[in-house]
C-alpha cells in the first residue's frame, strides 16, 4: 500500500505540476480569511467575494473594527455569512490584540483563533509560511479512502495516518495534488475512471465511467477546458482564470 501510495503521488506530481492553493491571497492574513470563508462553499465563490472584502478591510486592525452588518453583507455570497462574520471579527481582534496584527506561524496559536481548526491552520502554515502539513478537506479524505490509504473518517486520524506514509517535505504539495485530482477527475458521484491517468494504480477503478469518451466529458476545470477557481491563478496554471462575481455563472465544485 505504501509503495502504491507513493507511486500515485509521483504520478500526480507529473499530472499536476502546477498544483496550488485555489484561494486567491497576497499575504497570510488574506489566506487565513479566505480559508475561513471557504467552509461550505466553493473556492471560486470565495475568490469572487474577497476582492471587495480586502478593499474594505485590508488589515486585521481594519477588519476588527468593522461594523458587523457591513461585513456580513460583503461576505453574504459565501453562505453562513453571520457565523463567518463572527469568526472573522473574532480572529481579527485576536490578531490585533494578541499577535501585534500578524498571523502567527505556529499551529498551536492558529487553532486558538475563532473559526480556525487544524485544516485551516495547515492551509495557512503550508502555503503562507512554508511549514509542511496535510490538509484534510472533503476531497482529500474521500480520495485517500477510495485509494485504501486509510479507513479513518475523522480528519485528525486521516491526517496522522497519511503523514506516516509520506516524507514531511511532500505533505503540502501532496494535499494540493490530491485535491486537484478530486475536483477535476476523481469526482464523488461519478469519477471519470476512463480518463484517469492513474487508473492502473487505483483499487477503486470501475466505480465511475470507464468509457474513455464518456469519461472525458466528465472532466472539470482546466482538464475539461473550463475556467479554474482563481481569478488570479499562478503564472504556470494552464487553464483560464475564473470570472469575477456576476460575470458568469459559477462553475460546479466537482465534488
Amino acid at each position: 500500500m505504501v509503495r502504491r501510495a507513493r507511486r500515485i503521488n509521483r504520478e500526480l506530481a507529473e499530472i499536476y505540476p502546477y498544483a496550488h492553493p485555489e484561494l486567491d491571497f497576497r499575504n497570510p492574513f488574506e489566506l487565513l480569511v479566505a480559508t475561513v470563508l471557504s467552509a461550505q462553499t466553493t473556492d471560486l465563490r470565495v475568490n469572487q467575494t474577497t476582492p471587495a472584502l480586502f478593499a474594505a478591510y485590508p488589515t486585521p486592525e481594519d477588519m476588527a473594527a468593522a461594523v458587523p452588518e457591513e461585513l456580513e453583507e460583503i461576505i453574504r455570497p459565501t453562505g453562513f455569512f453571520r457565523a463567518k462574520a463572527r469568526s472573522l471579527l473574532g480572529l481579527s481582534q485576536a490578531l490585533r490584540d494578541e499577535f501585534g496584527g500578524n498571523v502567527p506561524g505556529r499551529i498551536e496559536d492558529l487553532v486558538k483563533l475563532p473559526g480556525v481548526g487544524r485544516k485551516t491552520a495547515n492551509v495557512v502554515l503550508g502555503n503562507a509560511f512554508g511549514v509542511p502539513g496535510i490538509t484534510v478537506d472533503t476531497h482529500f479524505g474521500r480520495l485517500v479512502r477510495r485509494w485504501k490509504w486509510t479507513e479513518q473518517e475523522d480528519p485528525e486520524k486521516v491526517e496522522a495516518e497519511i503523514c506516516a506514509i509520506f516524507p514531511k517535505s511532500e505533505w503540502t504539495m501532496l494535499s494540493h495534488r490530491v485535491v486537484f485530482h478530486g475536483r477535476r477527475i476523481c469526482h464523488s458521484r461519478k469519477p471519470a475512471c476512463g480518463a484517469c491517468p492513474i487508473a492502473p494504480l487505483c483499487p477503486a477503478y470501475g466505480e465511475g465511467e470507464t468509457d474513455p469518451e464518456k469519461a472525458k466529458k466528465l472532466l472539470k476545470y482546466e482538464k475539461g477546458g473550463q475556467p479554474g477557481q482563481r481569478l488570479s491563478p499562478p503564472p504556470d496554471y494552464p487553464g483560464l482564470p475564473a470570472p469575477p462575481l456576476g460575470a458568469a455563472q459559477e462553475a460546479p465544485d466537482g465534488s
